[in-house]
């Protein structure tokens, strides 16, 4: 159930959770000082000390068969990769697929972007260990601009989507998305409803269709703002000068995954490339930037 906006406060907040998330992608010292033991606490009760070291430590978790894509992999000492992953019931997670950089591991030509996987993973700390990786395919691989769409996709995934929060509409949503980029759909108006239901269901916009504070239905001919911590609201005179005004018809047709019309599709550009911008703290996407510089979004 996607979360209310009301609940992320004030910018500063935002900023600093998503600042969080975006360090998703951590350094190899940072992981491994987060899986290290606690040291024990001072003092000659030893019963007392063994009961506190036992409540810090985190249950050892096996998860089997579990759908995941790979988002991003890096690097692990000399032949292992640490795997970013979006799974269906444990969200996204991070997993050390040992030995997968030897020339004939199993899990070499397995552990690739955009294609369906079955995971099985084991682990105490956040960073748990891959058993088994098996494809399972069913969708077509990404190419061209369908593939810097895609990786652009697992970007925001990265920085919008905390650890171990599962998100089961947003990744069924996720692979219908590469679903219709692997199938020639268009990639501006795929991205947009991408964009819309990651926001939704992460719990940092609501619904586009009605004002949030009011509930009043929104007015196709009228003029409206996104307000980034509050969310739909008629445009005033006084709104900063870098909040996108937009119709509300095109709210209206972002609402219901409508790009029909040449306004929905430049409005809806300014709007969320304002909204993530936003609540990214200003933190630019490598990849919208090379989508960008190809004039392609």
């Amino acid at each position: 159930m996607a979360r209310s906006i009301s609940r992320y406060g004030s910018r500063s907040k935002v900023a600093g959770q998503t600042t969080k998330q975006v360090c998703g992608r951590m350094a190899t010292s940072d992981v491994l000082a987060q899986s290290a033991a606690t040291s024990e606490p001072a003092g000659h009760d030893e019963a007392l000390s063994a009961a506190i070291h036992a409540t810090r430590q985190t249950r050892n978790v096996r998860v089997t068969a579990q759908p995941g894509f790979v988002l991003h992999s890096y690097p692990y000492r000399e032949t292992s990769l640490i795997i970013d992953v979006l799974t269906r019931d444990h969200g996204r997670i991070a997993l050390v697929a040992k030995g997968a950089k030897r020339p004939h591991s199993a899990l070499r030509g397995v552990l690739q972007t955009f294609q369906p996987l079955s995971l099985s993973w084991s682990g105490k700390s956040e960073l748990r260990t891959l058993i088994r990786a098996e494809w399972v395919g069913g969708l077509l691989p990404l190419s061209g601009d369908a593939l810097l769409s895609g990786f652009y996709a697992n970007e925001l995934l990265v920085k919008f989507c905390a650890r171990e929060d599962p998100h089961e509409l947003l990744f069924n949503h996720y692979v219908e998305t590469l679903h219709h980029l692997a199938h020639g759909e268009p990639a501006a108006q795929t991205l947009r409803i991408f964009e819309r239901v990651l926001l939704r269901e992460t719990g940092y916009a609501a619904a586009f269709d009605r004002c949030t504070q009011t509930r009043a239905s929104v007015i196709p001919a009228a003029q409206y703002v996104f307000h980034p911590e509050v969310g739909v609201r008629p445009a005033r005179q006084d709104d900063p000068a870098e909040w996108p005004v937009v119709s509300g018809q095109t709210l209206l047709d972002m609402e219901a995954d409508n790009y029909g019309r040449p306004q929905t599709v430049a409005q809806s550009k300014l709007l969320m490339r304002f909204l993530l911008n936003y609540h990214l703290g200003g933190v630019p996407l490598n990849t919208r930037q090379i989508l960008l510089d190809l004039q392609k979004l």
